[in-house]
């Protein structure tokens, strides 16, 4: 009986995606202070995208330009869209759970964009708190207690800047400034935020004369490429190994 040399095929080790482990401290920091995490639909209706969120039928993110639409109708007869935000989660969710209401919701986002800082397809994180008694200051807090633990320094600055979208009021852009590094001084944009709308406070089934709170959302890409000093959103999707490994 003559030896058969047995070939013997190896099994690469993986590794996690440089996003993907954002999405996981993201939802380590706020697990830590009492946020619940929800998961929704990646495939939206038009009142839960858009009108519920107050943003108008004329809004310009319902075009073709910025929304990817998709054949097939809700009960309403309005056409069926991929998510361009993870903000639809903030009804969805408040329409299940009584006040008080701490959550967020991270999950993949489409729009009709692309080059070297937008992607067609990207990740958003949500932050929903309603109360009776949650005021921005509330906001301002909870926010710069997050980029503090994300970017693992007390050595930052937030500012928020007024702004305008249609589901908060007042409205403001966050950014942050690190007090050393290669980024220092420079004010760089992480999220939008406000005061839940009254319209929108309603439309979750609550009274606005007696509940109020805040949402903000931020750009998971963002965030990675803020933490590992990545300059293009375009390397996280093109599957290079050798830009991967750096993360494992």
């Amino acid at each position: 009986r003559t030896a058969r040399a047995t070939k013997v095929i190896g099994v690469a080790k993986g590794g996690i995606h440089p996003v993907m482990r954002s999405w996981e401290r993201v939802e380590e920091i706020f697990r830590s202070i009492g946020f619940d995490v929800a998961d929704g639909p990646e495939i939206e209706t038009d009142w839960t995208n858009f009108s519920a969120l107050n943003s108008p039928e004329n809004h310009p993110a319902r075009s073709m330009q910025d929304t990817f639409y998709i054949e097939g109708n809700d009960t309403q007869g309005k056409p069926l869209l991929l998510r361009t935000h993870t903000s639809p989660m903030q009804v969805r969710y408040a329409r299940m759970n009584k006040p008080p209401i701490k959550v967020i919701a991270p999950g993949r986002t489409y729009r009709v964009d692309s080059d070297a800082t937008h992607s067609p397809m990207f990740h958003q994180v949500e932050g929903l708190w309603i109360a009776e008694d949650i005021s921005f200051a509330d906001l301002k807090g909870v926010y710069l207690n997050f980029v503090k633990a994300f970017f693992e320094t007390d050595d930052l600055q937030v500012r928020f800047r007024p702004s305008y979208f249609p589901f908060t009021e007042p409205s403001a852009e966050i950014d942050i400034a690190f007090g050393s590094g290669p980024l220092k001084g420079r004010w760089l944009e992480v999220s939008g935020a406000g005061q839940v709308h009254p319209s929108v406070v309603r439309n979750m089934g609550l009274d606005p004369e007696q509940y109020i709170g805040f949402a903000f959302g931020s750009g998971l890409e963002r965030l990675t490429m803020l933490r590992y000093g990545i300059n293009d959103l375009r390397l996280f999707y093109e599957g290079d190994l050798r830009f991967l490994k750096q993360f494992n």
